[in-house]
C-alpha cells in the first residue's frame, strides 16, 4: 500500500507507517498460515455451496484450493513491499469465471464466494494483527486494499465469463448455421426427421410442426442484428440474411416480429411444413427479387400471404410476356393511349362480370363512354371473348400489366 495524493497533499499511508520489522513478522505469519487459511476458506465454501464441481489440478490437488493459496500468498507479499497495488494472480480466477460461464451459471454466486473468502481471511489477518501488535489504522486500510484486492479477482473472473460465453455463442450460431442448411435444403434423403431432431437438440430448439422462413435486405451491411428472441433462427451471414420463424401463426409471434424488425424491409415465406422449409424460403426470395424491382412496397417486412397475387403473376415474367403479346393482339393496332383505356376496360369487366354500369363505377368514367368501348373490344376479339378460357388469359396478363404499373388503377367496389 503507498501514500495517497490528494490535490497537492500527500497523505501517507497508515500501513506505511508501521515498523519494517512488525510488518515482516506480520508476513511471514501470514505467509506460513496461508496453507490453513486457503484449506478453511475452500472447507467453508463447499459447505455453504455444495454444488460446485471440484476440479483437480496435474497434481491431483483442487485447483480452488491452489487459487486461493496463491492469492493470499500474493496479497502478503504485496503488503509487506508496499510497491503499487498488488497484481492479481492470472489463470486461476479467469478459469474460475470461464467454468461458471460454460456450465451456463452467472458469476452472482461466484463473487458471493469471493466475499467470503475475503471476509475469513480479514479474520485470520486481524487475529496475526493484535499477535504482533498492527496498529487499528493500519489494519482498517487493511480492510480497503484486500477489497481493493477482490475488485481484482473478480475482474479477472468476469474477463474468463466473457471469454466462455463468447465462446459458446460462436459455437451456438455454428450449430445454427448446420441447422438452417439442413432445413432450408431443397432435398433431403429420405426421411430427415432424425436429422432435424438431433441438430436441434444442440442448439435446444423445440422442433415446431411449421416454420415460415424470412429473407432480410440489410439498411447497411454493418446492421446490428435484430432481436428476434432465440426461437427464431437467424443467420447474418448471408449478404440477405435469413431466419426460420417456428409457429409462424401462434399468438403473439407477428407482433413479436413486427417490433423487432423495424426499420428492416425483406419478407415471410408462408407457413409450411417443418421438411417444406425450402419452398417457404422460395416464396420469400421471390417476394425481395420483387421488391429490389419496386414491384412490391419496400420498406418493411412484407407476408408473401398477403401478396400472393402479384408472386403468382409476377414471377414467371417471360411465361407472362409471351402469353401477353398473344393475348392482347388485337389491341395493336389502337394506339398506346386508346390501346390501354381499352385493357383497362377489359379487366373491369373480367373483374365485376357487370354491365356499363358497373364497370364505369369501377374506372371513374360514363356509361356511355364504357359501353362504346366494349362494342370496340367485341369486334377486336369476336366470339372468343366469350370463350371461359380465353378471358381466363385474358384476365392474367391484364392483372400482371397492371401489378407492374403499366395500367392504371381501378377504384374499389362499393
Amino acid at each position: 500500500m503507498t501514500a495517497a495524493r490528494t490535490g497537492t497533499v500527500t497523505t501517507r499511508s497508515a500501513w506505511h507507517d508501521v515498523p519494517r520489522f512488525q510488518v515482516r513478522r506480520f508476513a511471514a505469519i501470514a505467509m506460513a498460515e496461508a496453507p490453513a487459511l486457503a484449506e478453511e476458506i475452500l472447507c467453508e465454501i463447499q459447505r455453504e455451496y455444495p454444488h460446485l464441481p471440484v476440479v483437480l489440478d496435474d497434481s491431483g490437488e483442487p485447483m480452488a484450493l491452489v487459487g486461493i493459496r496463491r492469492a493470499i500468498e500474493v496479497f502478503v507479499q504485496h503488503l509487506e513491499h508496499s510497491e503499487g497495488r498488488p497484481t492479481v494472480p492470472p489463470g486461476v480466477f479467469q478459469d474460475f469465471g470461464r467454468g461458471e460461464g460454460l456450465n451456463g451459471r452467472s458469476l452472482d454466486s461466484l463473487q458471493a464466494i469471493y466475499r467470503m473468502g475475503v471476509r475469513l481471511a480479514w479474520r485470520r489477518f486481524a487475529d496475526i494483527g493484535q499477535r504482533v501488535e498492527i496498529p487499528p489504522p493500519a489494519m482498517y486500510e487493511l480492510v480497503d486494499a484486500g477489497y481493493e484486492y477482490l475488485d481484482g479477482l473478480v475482474d479477472q473472473s468476469v474477463r474468463g465469463y466473457a471469454e466462455a460465453a463468447a465462446r459458446q455463442a460462436g459455437e451456438r450460431l455454428r450449430l445454427q448455421r448446420r441447422l438452417m442448411e439442413l432445413l432450408l435444403a431443397e432435398h433431403h434423403r429420405g426421411d430427415p426427421t432424425e436429422a432435424f431432431t438431433e441438430r436441434a437438440a444442440r442448439i435446444g430448439w423445440p422442433l415446431p410442426e411449421k416454420v415460415a422462413v424470412g429473407v432480410l435486405l440489410r439498411p447497411a451491411r454493418e446492421a446490428m442484428a435484430p432481436a428476434v428472441g432465440q426461437g427464431v433462427l437467424l443467420d447474418m451471414e448471408y449478404e440477405q440474411p435469413r431466419m426460420v420463424v417456428p409457429e409462424p401463426d401462434a399468438a403473439g409471434r407477428p407482433e413479436l416480429l413486427h417490433r423487432a424488425l423495424a426499420g428492416w424491409s425483406g419478407a415471410i415465406g408462408p407457413p409450411v411444413p417443418l421438411a417444406d422449409a425450402a419452398k417457404s424460403l422460395r416464396w420469400a426470395e421471390a417476394a425481395v427479387r420483387l421488391m429490389e424491382r419496386d414491384l412490391l412496397p419496400s420498406g418493411e417486412v412484407l407476408y408473401c400471404t398477403e401478396h400472393t397475387e402479384a408472386l403468382v403473376l409476377l414471377q414467371p415474367e417471360e411465361l407472362i410476356d409471351d402469353l401477353a403479346l398473344r393475348c392482347l393482339a388485337p389491341l395493336t393496332h389502337c394506339g398506346p393511349t386508346h390501346g390501354r383505356r381499352l385493357a383497362e376496360t377489359l379487366l373491369a369487366w373480367l373483374e365485376t362480370r357487370g354491365g356499363a354500369p358497373e364497370v364505369a363505377t369501377r374506372l371513374g368514367v360514363h356509361p356511355q363512354t364504357v359501353r362504346y368501348r366494349l362494342r370496340q373490344i367485341r369486334e377486336l376479339w369476336g366470339d372468343e371473348i366469350d370463350d371461359p378460357d380465353r378471358r381466363f388469359e385474358l384476365e392474367l396478363v391484364l392483372r400482371a400489366q397492371r401489378l407492374r404499373g403499366e395500367l392504371g388503377a381501378v377504384r374499389p367496389r362499393r
